[in-house]
């Protein structure tokens, strides 16, 4: 059997430094006798951090800017753009910019993603098929977890509910939502849930994408929770409009979340750059308030969503630049705050996710980054890049650090 020990190891922003074991995969208290090879890391007192978790991004429709014509640059115009892009898509095609985004997200630190595709007739299984291929390509350094949901609608598309049974059917493990497209929203969402019971699968939707507080769809999604004691298996993302709320409506709602179990995901770069146009003086941040949320009990992360697309323009499937970005719009600049963003990206993205064996301690999958930073709340504060990263004990990628070449 091979191992690996690791020597010199800061788990944390102080000064004193661990030894931590590797066998089979996994973090273990002790080497086995019986092991045959056996390699040494000394990280000389660098920051080690579990492997970073990305809960919602979109794979199938990246990388497409230079096939589109942004304008407006409204949710309406990149549904509409993409939509028109999609007829085009190949599966081949998906294969190659999903490729392209993996590749950038495993060199920032990415060991497990949640990756949303889109089912529908026009599109077909086409994405679906080139992200299973992705998903069986690249275990070696990340674990995928593919989400199937209806883009352009569900009861009003028909066919679309076939798709999503077959992918349920064939490797994908949630189902989507995306109500405020249907012509029926609540029916959408009544119908999920029907089909996640029916499938035993967790449940992630696009929720309340807007900065009007009224017409919010989140409440049903909670009663929903309720009546199928669902909890901890819905995740919602996006919900903009719950940046809206007046303080007391917003605790009110967040402790109602956290009694049902819905789980929430924010979305900054895409929720940045398409809410709000209508403002120019006093222009609303419009991202979801994670830290009234947390504060009320609730299960969040931060996450991607769409890199080079209409949605998102740009986007390096960097999260600790995710997280520094929600650090600067909601003004958390303490080390504790910092510290939170960090785990919005890391451990409290694991919770949502379910995923057991998440951590640096014996029985966890050895799944880690290395940092040259001080702590991890400078990771987020000074977006630095991981220096290598592992999957399963075995090293996935390396970057050489930057030299500076002095006068002589």
């Amino acid at each position: 059997m091979n191992a690996l020990i690791i020597r010199n190891a800061r788990l944390d922003d102080t000064r004193d430094l661990a030894t931590l074991y590797i066998e089979n995969g996994r973090f273990v208290d002790a080497l086995s006798r019986d092991i045959t090879t056996c390699e040494t890391l000394d990280l000389e007192g660098r920051l080690l951090l579990p492997g970073l978790i990305e809960t919602h991004i979109h794979l199938d429709k990246a990388c497409i800017m230079q096939r589109c014509q942004l304008q407006a640059g409204t949710l309406a115009e990149a549904v509409q753009q993409t939509r028109a892009a999609k007829a085009e898509f190949t599966e081949q095609d998906v294969y190659e910019r999903g490729r392209q985004v993996l590749d950038k997200a495993i060199l920032q630190g990415t060991t497990h993603m949640r990756t949303h595709v889109e089912l529908d007739p026009q599109i077909g299984l086409i994405g679906f098929k080139a992200i299973r291929r992705l998903q069986a390509d690249y275990a070696w350094a990340i674990t995928l977890e593919i989400c199937v949901f209806p883009q352009e609608g569900m009861l009003n598309n028909p066919g679309t509910e076939a798709l999503l049974r077959y992918g349920l059917e064939n490797g994908a493990t949630v189902l989507g939502g995306c109500p405020y497209t249907d012509s029926d929203p609540l029916a959408q969402i009544d119908r999920l849930f029907e089909l996640a019971m029916e499938y035993d699968c967790d449940l992630d939707m696009h929720l309340d994408f807007d900065l009007n507080p009224e017409g919010m769809t989140i409440e049903h999604v909670a009663r929903c929770t309720e009546q199928h004691d669902w909890a901890g298996r819905v995740t919602v993302g996006h919900v903009t409009k719950l940046s809206a709320l007046p303080m007391e409506t917003l605790i009110g709602l967040g402790i109602r979340l956290a009694e049902a179990g819905v789980q929430v995901t924010c979305l900054p770069s895409t929720d940045l750059f398409l809410t709000g146009r209508e403002h120019f003086h006093n222009k609303p941040r419009g991202v979801a308030p994670l830290a009234h949320l947390h504060a009320c009990g609730v299960t969040c992360s931060v996450s991607t969503n769409n890199i080079g697309n209409p949605f998102t323009p740009y986007g390096d499937a960097s999260l600790v630049r995710q997280a520094n970005l929600f650090a600067n719009v909601s003004q958390m600049g303490t080390a504790a705050e910092l510290l939170q963003c960090m785990a919005w990206v890391s451990s409290e993205s694991a919770r949502m996710l379910r995923l057991k064996d998440y951590g640096l301690t014996p029985g966890c999958n050895a799944d880690f980054i290395v940092f040259d930073a001080p702590s991890p709340a400078a990771v987020i504060a000074e977006i630095s890049a991981p220096l290598m990263g592992y999957k399963h004990g075995k090293r996935t990628f390396e970057r050489p650090q930057g030299r500076l070449l002095l006068p002589g």
